[in-house]
């Protein structure tokens, strides 16, 4: 996009100015280079590499994942970056043995159970791992290690997965996952260790408004979380659509994209927009969904009082921009989007190799 649509297109979206203008944004985590050191410092100058799902854990850290760096990296309350897990090497290694001797393979994400421990999808090992925070051992949970679709009803570990994305963890305290390859959602029973497929038919298809949850396509299910409501909610790459999955009614609604990739529609009807492969969705305290919008290198917000589709930082164009006005900050493809509890959003912006911070003024 050149600067003159760039400006065009903001006066077509007054009211996502005005969304936009209530924000910050500072770098949290990374220079801007690409790399692995800086432990035990401030993660402010450390390099990071490729940052992808971040999240807030229950020791008050911010943990995330570095896709290409292999590794798990925590920043401490006082500011201070370290490695949980990984070696840097990529490989699938160290199951029952120590985390920060373990391998990975394009970690995507990362979520905490109930009790504290760490759960990670390990994409190309087709696997989602376990650390147990006591032990910093780590273990996989599910998947066998080889890609394809297998194992419903039967036990987690056995099962076959083709590039699981996105994990959380559901109201009744088991483990979802966006297993995109397959273009399905998979349900983790945490008590019996056992997997089904929750939604989606194993090939992409539409969605259309009001269907069913159970046998429904599709297509590209990839970042999901849980509202208060114990709602899910689904931002879909292929599909360029976000879903609410309504567990009350067992039916799944539109909420936002028309399906077609784009950048349009900002300060409209959320429905009316178009989306540019949605890779992160989160939802806040009040309800509104977060998106990392990652091929237009922005963070759009829907407005969960009026349902509009909301920019809130980047402009599609791909970059590595100043802290300060959101607007006028350049990103590079954003993967990771995470609503924490004081109303701040943290962002992995991959491409820039930085975790950055919106904060209300």
């Amino acid at each position: 996009m050149n600067s003159c649509f760039a400006i065009f297109a903001l006066l077509l979206a007054p009211c996502s100015i005005l969304a936009a203008a209530e924000w910050t944004i500072s770098t949290y985590a990374g220079t801007g280079v690409q790399g692995g050191h800086g432990d035990g410092g401030p993660a402010t100058k450390a390099a990071i590499d490729n940052p992808f799902g971040v999240v807030r854990g229950p020791d008050g850290a911010v943990w995330f994942c570095e896709y290409t760096g292999q590794r798990i990296r925590r920043v401490a309350p006082d500011g201070t970056i370290g490695t949980i897990a990984g070696t840097g090497a990529k490989g699938y290694s160290g199951d029952g043995g120590p985390a920060l001797q373990a391998t990975f393979n394009l970690p995507h994400e990362l979520r905490f159970d109930a009790k504290g421990d760490l759960f990670i999808v390990d994409m190309t090992n087709h696997a989602v791992r376990k650390i147990d925070l006591k032990t910093h051992i780590i273990t996989t949970i599910a998947g066998n290690g080889t890609p394809g679709y297998s194992g419903d009803g039967g036990p987690a570990k056995n099962a076959q997965f083709k590039q699981p994305h996105s994990i959380q963890f559901g109201p009744d305290g088991d483990l979802y996952v966006c297993d995109i390859g397959n273009h399905v959602i998979r349900k983790i029973d945490m008590k019996k260790g056992t997997i089904s497929t929750f939604a989606g038919l194993g090939r992409p298809g539409p969605t259309p408004d009001g269907s069913p949850i159970q046998g429904t396509p599709l297509k590209g299910p990839r970042s999901l979380d849980f509202d208060k409501q114990g709602n899910l909610w689904l931002a879909t790459r292929e599909g360029n659509q976000v879903l609410k999955f309504d567990f009350k009614t067992g039916k799944i609604f539109h909420i936002a994209g028309t399906g077609k990739s784009g950048f349009t529609g900002n300060g409209g009807p959320a429905k009316e927009a178009t989306l540019s492969g949605p890779k992160g969705i989160s939802i806040d305290s009040e309800g509104n969904i977060w998106l990392a919008d990652c091929e237009s290198h922005s963070i759009r917000m829907i407005n969960a009082k009026n349902g509009q589709l909301e920019l809130i930082a980047g402009l599609n164009q791909k970059g590595d921009g100043p802290d300060g006005d959101p607007l006028g900050c350049k990103m590079a493809r954003p993967h990771g989007v995470f609503c924490d509890a004081d109303g701040s959003v943290f962002i992995g912006d991959s491409e820039s190799h930085r975790v950055r911070l919106l904060r209300r003024k």
